[in-house]
């Protein structure tokens, strides 16, 4: 039987949510420790653990079928890969970043600056966006420190919180890349092939729609009903119950995670009443 190969993280801030998505996909693996390849049990398919930044490049060369990767790689190693779905976690921006005493208003004071970064690709992409001409220095790590040695004058690096800009005397001052987790395939499946990443990319989208709502039962009086279920969207209409006492129904609905307390303050003073909030595990439509 034909099976999909898939390269995931081998260690890092993907590698323990990457098979947290496919668990709650329903496929069991086996990931020991130190293991470089193992297979699921319950789906066709096999695990290769890789470093991130050779992700893109075994799938470009057939090695592995599809992968999980910052979206930030993706983009900085321009192989021939496509991307299939974005997974909602790895959620990161790469940023320009400047010694505090920087007087910086705007791009444009990038100008003949020396930058350095671990994306130079991106890097460069960006000063030509915006028609800047600097000095680009490519290094592997600890960028945040190139400032403070005089290697470079501004920075491009990933943040989430921002705190190792902060302890090292650096201020944020432009978001080049907005990225996060994304399932990345090869050019050239197999029909075969195909069929199987159809059927992992229903299961992925089946959890993150579960992920991005609630299921919400309430109970509500028969004269504010029209106004209550006007304020439910639900997947298609709520659904209504009536209750076992006169005069009063419960009201069933999914609702956006986004838009859940506006809608439940709402419905609180249209009169309804015993909101009851569950979590979904799985949503298919």
């Amino acid at each position: 039987m034909m099976k999909l190969k898939i390269a995931i993280q081998k260690s890092g801030r993907l590698h323990d949510d990457s098979i947290k998505l496919l668990k709650e996909c329903g496929i069991d693996i086996n990931n020991g420790v130190n293991k470089l390849k193992t297979e699921a049990s319950n789906f066709p398919l096999e695990v290769f653990f890789l470093r991130d930044d050779d992700i893109p490049q075994y799938i470009e060369d057939g090695v592995a079928d599809i992968g999980i990767v910052g979206e930030n790689v993706v983009l900085e190693k321009k192989k021939q890969v496509n991307i299939v779905e974005k997974l909602n976690f790895g959620k990161c921006r790469l940023s320009m970043a400047v010694p505090k005493s920087f007087e910086y208003n705007s791009v444009k004071d990038l100008e003949n600056t020396r930058i350095a970064t671990s994306y130079p690709v991106i890097v460069q992409e960006f000063l030509q966006r915006n028609g800047i001409k600097a000095e680009i220095h490519e290094i592997s790590g600890s960028v945040e420190i190139a400032p403070g040695i005089g290697l470079a004058d501004a920075i491009c690096d990933l943040v989430s919180s921002g705190s190792t800009l902060f302890m090292n005397g650096l201020k944020e001052v432009e978001t080049v890349l907005k990225s996060e987790a994304v399932l990345a395939a090869c050019h050239n499946l197999q029909p075969e092939q195909q069929q199987l990443l159809d059927k992992l990319v229903f299961r992925i989208q089946a959890v993150k729609r579960a992920k991005n709502t609630k299921y919400i039962l309430l109970n509500a009086p028969n004269e504010k009903l029209n106004d209550i279920i006007g304020l439910l969207p639900g997947m298609k209409s709520p659904t209504v119950l009536p209750l076992a006492q006169e005069g009063w129904s419960s009201v069933h609905s999914v609702l956006n995670e986004n838009d859940f307390w506006d809608i439940i303050e709402s419905l609180k003073a249209a009169g309804a009443q015993g909101i009851l909030v569950v979590p979904i595990e799985k949503m298919v439509i």
